[in-house]
């Protein structure tokens, strides 16, 4: 075994052993690939007479094709995955079930949990497979767990760097994001449309679930605009209750009347909230802005085709 190069410096494994003795190492963790090395470490603790670690190699760490883990699956430091979004808590236990099962088979754990529990006995032999989708699931898990005011001084600093300067009601936006959020970094491309107007096309106005179609947001949205231009105070609860009494009044189930205010409202098929929530977000001029856009795009649609005929 070659211990100093020929430029005088050591080789890794003399160094390695040299590092872990003066920094006292009493527990060297690492890959089961260093498995091979262990008979030469305890050979140089021996003839320093020192005292030989207790030593825990891990199993490998594969992809879901069955390669080493490696910068092709995805981010493969800890530091990376915090830069896609994921919080602390979640990777670290993620990376704890790697290899090792609890008794019970529970899944989520708090830090001070996995220190209780954690039995390096159960860390299994075989190779464990990182699976970002898992890491997602947990990282869901961890964000709904939290308590709203927490989530909300997460999540603000996201949301001042989409909104810049406008303002904007945090603590609701929260409340829809809290129960769909996966990741911080959906943050921007889930809550963008509420700052920029995008093109959509009128198709969306159908929905068969709803029963909602263009031709119906056509008749809707001009009461819905009246009666919204009439709202003595932009809130929540009084955008709610004249919505339900305008479907009522017009014999409309709600999903009729919903489905082509919240199109109207976002220009999107699916986004973070229903049209209620979105309408007291965007305040009153910006909301009665998009659904007078959203009809005049229904009405030249509806010219545009009839030309055509």
């Amino acid at each position: 075994q070659v211990l100093l190069k020929s430029d005088g410096f050591p080789t890794y494994n003399f160094a390695n052993v040299v590092d872990d003795h003066t920094m006292a190492i009493t527990h060297v963790v690492r890959g089961s690939e260093y498995l091979s090395s262990a008979p030469k470490y305890n050979l140089l603790y021996e003839a320093f007479g020192w005292e030989i670690p207790t030593y825990v190699h891990l199993p490998l760490i594969i992809g879901k094709d069955g390669r080493k883990l490696s910068k092709r699956h995805g981010s493969t430091s800890f530091e990376g995955l915090l830069d896609e979004g994921y919080l602390p808590e979640a990777i670290i236990n993620h990376i704890a079930l790697l290899g090792w099962a609890p008794a019970d088979n529970q899944e989520v754990f708090s830090l001070d949990d996995l220190c209780r529990v954690f039995d390096i006995a159960g860390i299994s032999k075989s190779p464990s497979v990182f699976d970002y989708d898992k890491l997602s699931w947990f990282n869901a898990e961890y964000l709904r767990a939290m308590e709203p005011a927490a989530f909300l001084a997460l999540i603000k600093p996201h949301l001042d760097a989409v909104f810049g300067g406008q303002t904007y009601d945090a603590a609701l936006l929260a409340e829809l994001l809290q129960p769909r959020l996966i990741k911080l970094t959906q943050i921007e491309e889930m809550v963008r449309f509420l700052t920029v107007r995008q093109p959509y096309d009128a198709t969306l106005f159908f929905n068969k679930k709803s029963k909602a179609t263009p031709e119906l947001a056509v008749q809707v949205l001009p009461e819905v605009i009246q009666v919204l231009t009439g709202l003595p105070a932009w809130q929540r609860s009084a955008i709610h209750d004249s919505l339900l009494e305008l479907a009522a009044r017009l014999e409309l189930k709600t999903g009729q009347l919903m489905w082509p205010v919240r199109i109207a409202a976002s220009g999107q098929e699916v986004t973070p909230g229903g049209a209620i929530e979105i309408l007291t977000i965007l305040g009153r001029d910006e909301a009665l802005a998009r659904l007078n856009a959203g009809l005049s795009l229904l009405t030249e649609n509806n010219q545009l085709t009839t030309d055509e005929e």
